[in-house]
């Protein structure tokens, strides 16, 4: 906008501005990368009972992080020792929120953890998910800004994707398995299974995803909601799966969608879609379905291969094997 008015201030007459992509894709706002230096315990159960995260994300000043970890982030309220650190490395890229901001991020290092930890312990990740969730229904917030967690609809939606998935009912060969991952953002509460077959050299393919959701009773265009989460779920492994910026010089290399590829027809796959219709007002839906698809597909590529994927995207993972 500011552009297009310098522009036509010299003109002295209404101008139409239309950038490149190569314009467009090298001046924008970007996504916030950062670190994540995990640790946790678990008892000789395989209960999880410590969990530590000191997060180092990108900021504008010492303490302003563009993606902030939030003392309210699960596992927080979960669990009775718990250690959450954030520290801020300055950077001057400009960035923005991507689809369901931060949680996006944040929903691939905590899930992907609790599948760490699950392995660690000898338990069932789908088990060891439940036991983190708790007996108690509702979790208030720590603080008068932070919102309730409702740990019986997550709860709901952890069970209901098992059971439509066939969570545990299924032998894979090496090189194929299930991941599962949960997320609460937005209000909504959503649970993932992916399955996924990893060639031997490596080649990653999705063979399908089911998903549940609880956004409460009021589905008015059930198609409409089925679409959005079937779009956000492709569009969140697109991203998790290849899309990588790099910095020369201070600038964006990549300028177009050959070197910053979208996922394409061939390498989509079907999204099976349940939802869990519960007497609460509707809450977000095009947004909170995209969090748990990455650390589903990273979790079943751990089933299938042993390889666990600790950098995004996917592809800088060697994912081959023997």
């Amino acid at each position: 906008m500011i552009e297009a008015a310098a522009i036509s201030q010299k003109a002295g007459a209404p101008v139409k501005l239309t950038w490149t992509r190569e314009d467009d894709m090298r001046h924008d706002h970007y996504r916030p990368g950062g670190f994540h230096f995990l640790k946790g315990g678990v008892d000789e159960k395989g209960k999880v009972v410590a969990w530590q995260d000191h997060y180092l994300g990108f900021g504008y000043s010492a303490g302003k992080t563009y993606s902030g970890l939030g003392g309210d982030e699960f596992p927080a309220r979960f669990l009775p020792n718990i250690r959450l650190e954030q520290s801020t490395l300055v950077c001057d890229v400009p960035m923005g929120p991507l689809r369901a901001p931060g949680s996006n991020v944040f929903a691939w290092v905590i899930q992907s953890f609790i599948d760490e930890l699950a392995h660690a312990g000898g338990r069932d990740p789908v088990e060891l998910r439940l036991e983190l969730l708790g007996d108690r229904d509702m979790v208030p917030g720590s603080g008068p800004r932070s919102l309730p967690y409702n740990a019986a609809r997550m709860k709901g939606v952890v069970r209901l994707v098992a059971e439509k998935s066939g969570w545990g009912t299924k032998k894979f060969p090496r090189g194929q398995g299930q991941g599962v991952a949960f997320h609460f953002s937005h209000r909504g509460y959503f649970a993932e299974v992916a399955e996924v077959t990893v060639d031997q050299d490596g080649t990653l393919h999705v063979n399908k995803a089911c998903v549940a959701a609880d956004v409460g009773s009021q589905i008015v265009n059930l198609s409409g909601a089925e679409s959005q989460v079937q779009g956000s779920v492709i569009d969140g492994f697109g991203a998790a799966w290849q899309q990588e910026l790099d910095l020369q010089h201070g600038a964006i290399v990549q300028g177009n969608f050959n070197e910053y590829p979208m996922i394409r027809i061939p390498d989509s796959f079907p999204v099976e879609v349940h939802f869990l219709k519960t007497d609460y007002p509707p809450t977000g839906l095009g947004e909170p379905a995209l969090p748990p698809i990455a650390p589903a597909v990273c979790n079943a590529i751990f089933a299938a291969i042993g390889k666990r994927v600790r950098t995004l995207p996917i592809t800088r993972t060697d994912l081959s094997w023997s």
